[in-house]
């Protein structure tokens, strides 16, 4: 029988229709059974990950409403297992790599079809056998909990053994032989079970185990239980292995006599006994079966953790029997909305659970919401009492990607939390973001960045740069800060270094742009002439792709380009003189202008400006702190005088006190910044008609 071609599940970022077609012909061409959709932007792509399941992103850097590397933190931040192939014309070899290091599976030039199919073959293989060894994984914690089950529930007496020793007994066998549990077993030798006069025929049996025949083994014999009291049993002792390790297995079959005693050890108690729902046991094995479904990508389903928001005050109200009264009418409100085959379960004190077979967010939203209102809304009589309470749900999906109960568990509780900490008596659907949350509230510099790009919570500031030379335009240098859970602020100086290791510094630098752009046009709308000096770092020196952006958000502000100045380091300038001479070139092509701060710190300062086409040179503070020194301030002037004579306007910062102002005029100074004209501030509100 020949095997099924299974459709490959292809998603294309591609701004133009017929490219997006020409690709998913090429993959038609090649075999392969093909469903496709075409996104192009981050909230159709969001929606689309989250509403099914896809085997491979191509993602094309022509889009205008989403870039490849939104798309590639978008699949990162969803947790899926899909492979991300950026499409690129002509990528040079330092494009490859950095789009590597970024987390993209390859980089495909376009128009190189037969590369593209072998490069997705290749990720497509991969995929596949990820997903199988999480089935796998699952399967094996599946079979080994069925396995422990039985043991534990078995009417039979197992044990097992090693080097003669107990290491595992399960209730059946402690009890046979009069233990309370299976802990006083553990290390206890197996010949002090057997009577005396059997405990030679075991020692010769075991030791046949380390012999070439290990076949299966059966000894009659007493047994001696811990009372001294003996018993006929019959053993069979196999090889096996526990916990990975290798061992025997004893089996003992006994006629007890006792027919009420084998039909408790048959049963598993399935039920909660004060609610009559299924209890945290049988709860912890149907999720671990919705896992292997979904792992498998046969059926995804969802986790609510439901918890009351007042026990204690209920406890304390109405005492022991009446919380188990409330807990009841609870559990039957519950039932009315998580109706079977859905499975509700009793898991603690006051936390119930239900196991959902649905991942459609308007759906479970629905079902949250009506828990919500009715437990609210409900009124227990307890003696007399009314007895009120509310409930906080927490929402985990379990798709794909989910290979533990614990994990999803967690990320319900978290969820279920969060609606707690925000009042109570609401829902919180979990989202991948709320572990960025949690991991920036401990102080994770690199997860307070993302969680700053993604509630657009950075902070910007303001310091204005005066002119000594009548310029009557207004210009401000922008300054960023991250903030943390504290509300201190944090500056570049503390984050960029973690930014770069992360590869989030370019997005820093995009989300600085953006917001400095909106708030500028406002400005300049109420009639201000201002000009933003925004400060680029070395990974966006070195990113091809910013010109072309710029062009699109300077176009979409409708601003006049030379109202921003870009400002790049001359430590990052001189280690990437070659990519800052483009990016140079091409700002300046865009009409902004560029300055090049820090200037002076470098053992050769000017051999930058030979390749670098700068409006404005800002000097290293350094000369400012040692302006009192007569060597640096002779320095400082020579370097002021050469700068003005090759055209450069230059900057001073650092400006501290009225006694350097005099000094910079007569030195031609431009401009001048500092706190003794004025700190950074959230405002742009300097004036700058008064004169120093």
């Amino acid at each position: 029988m020949a095997k099924e071609k299974k459709t490959l599940r292809l998603l294309i970022i591609e701004e133009s229709q017929n490219d997006a077609e020409q690709l998913v012909n090429v993959f038609r061409n090649s075999g392969h059974a093909t469903r496709a959709h075409r996104t192009i932007s981050a909230e159709a792509l969001e929606e689309e990950l989250q509403s099914q399941t896809w085997d491979l992103l191509l993602a094309s850097e022509s889009s205008d409403e989403i870039t490849a590397d939104q798309a590639l933190d978008i699949v990162n931040t969803l947790h899926k297992d899909i492979p991300v192939l950026l499409m690129l014309p002509e990528p040079s070899s330092q494009q490859i790599t950095e789009a590597l290091q970024k987390g993209y599976r390859d980089v495909i030039p376009y128009d190189e079809d037969k590369r593209l199919v072998l490069v997705a073959n290749r990720e497509l293989s991969q995929l596949e056998e990820r997903r199988k060894r999480r089935q796998l994984e699952v399967s094996l914690k599946e079979t080994e909990k069925r396995c422990q089950l039985l043991l534990d529930s078995s009417v039979d007496a197992i044990a097992y053994i090693h080097d003669g020793m107990h290491i595992y007994a399960n209730r059946a066998y402690v009890e046979l032989f009069g233990y309370e549990d299976a802990d006083d077993l553990a290390g206890m030798p197996i010949i002090d079970m057997v009577a005396p006069e059997n405990q030679a025929e075991i020692k010769k049996l075991l030791k046949e185990f380390h012999g070439e025949d290990t076949g299966e083994r059966k000894l009659t014999c007493s047994g001696q239980r811990q009372d001294d009291s003996q018993f006929q049993a019959d053993m069979e002792f196999s090889p096996a292995s526990y916990d990975g390790e290798p061992c025997e297995q004893v089996v003992i079959r006994v006629d007890t006599g006792n027919p009420e005693l084998e039909e408790r050890l048959k049963e598993i108690s399935t039920q909660d006994l004060v609610t009559g729902l299924f209890n945290r046991d049988y709860f912890s094995q149907q999720l671990d079966s919705a896992i292997e479904k979904a792992v498998g990508g046969k059926q995804n389903s969802s986790v609510f953790y439901i918890s009351l928001d007042n026990f204690s005050e209920i406890r304390d109200k109405a005492g022991i029997s009446g919380t188990d009264l409330v807990l009841t009418d609870v559990g039957s409100l519950l039932k009315e909305n998580v109706p079977s085959p859905n499975v509700l379960a009793r898991y603690g004190d006051d936390v119930f659970l239900a196991l959902v077979a649905n991942d459609q967010l308007d759906k479970l939203k629905a079902v949250a919401e009506k828990i919500c209102a009715e437990v609210a809304e409900h009124m227990s009589d307890i003696s007399g009492v009314t007895i009120q309470t509310s409930c906080s749900v927490g929402i985990a999906i379990v798709n794909e990607t989910t290979s533990s109960a614990d994990g999803i568990m967690g990320r319900a509780q978290k969820a279920a939390n969060r609606a707690q900490a925000a009042g109570g008596n609401r829902f919180h659907l979990h989202n991948p973001k709320d572990d960025i949350a949690a991991q920036a509230n401990k102080g994770d510099i690199g997860a307070m960045i993302q969680q700053a790009l993604d509630n657009n919570s950075f902070k910007l500031l303001f310091q204005p740069i005066i002119s000594l030379r009548g310029d009557s335009h207004e210009h401000y240098e922008v300054l960023l800060r991250l903030i943390d859970a504290d509300g201190k602020e944090i500056s570049p100086k503390e984050f960029m270094s973690v930014a770069h290791e992360t590869g989030q510094s370019t997005k820093i630098d995009r989300w600085a742009i953006l917001q400095s752009i909106k708030l500028l046009a406002g400005h300049r709308a109420n009639g201000h002439d201002t000009r933003l000096f925004i400060h680029l770092s070395g990974d966006s020196i070195m990113d091809p792709t910013l010109p072309p952006w710029l062009s699109v958000a300077l176009k979409a502000a409708r601003l006049p380009s030379d109202a921003i100045i870009f400002e790049i380091s001359e430590k990052d300038a001189t280690t990437h003189l070659k990519q800052a001479k483009v990016l140079t070139t091409a700002i300046n092509e865009l009409h902004c202008r560029v300055a090049l701060g820090h200037f002076g710190g470098s053992l050769n300062p000017f051999n930058n400006l030979k390749h670098l086409d700068v409006a404005f040179v800002k000097l290293d503070g350094s000369f400012s702190e040692d302006i009192d020194n007569s060597d640096t301030l002779e320095n400082m002037k020579n370097m002021i005088s050469s700068l003005q004579s090759q055209g450069k306007l230059t900057i001073v910062p650092m400006v501290e006190n009225a006694s350097m102002l005099s000094i910079l005029w007569q030195a031609g100074v431009n401009y001048i910044q500092g706190y003794y004209l004025q700190g950074p501030a959230e405002q742009m509100d300097y004036d700058f008609s008064n004169d120093m």
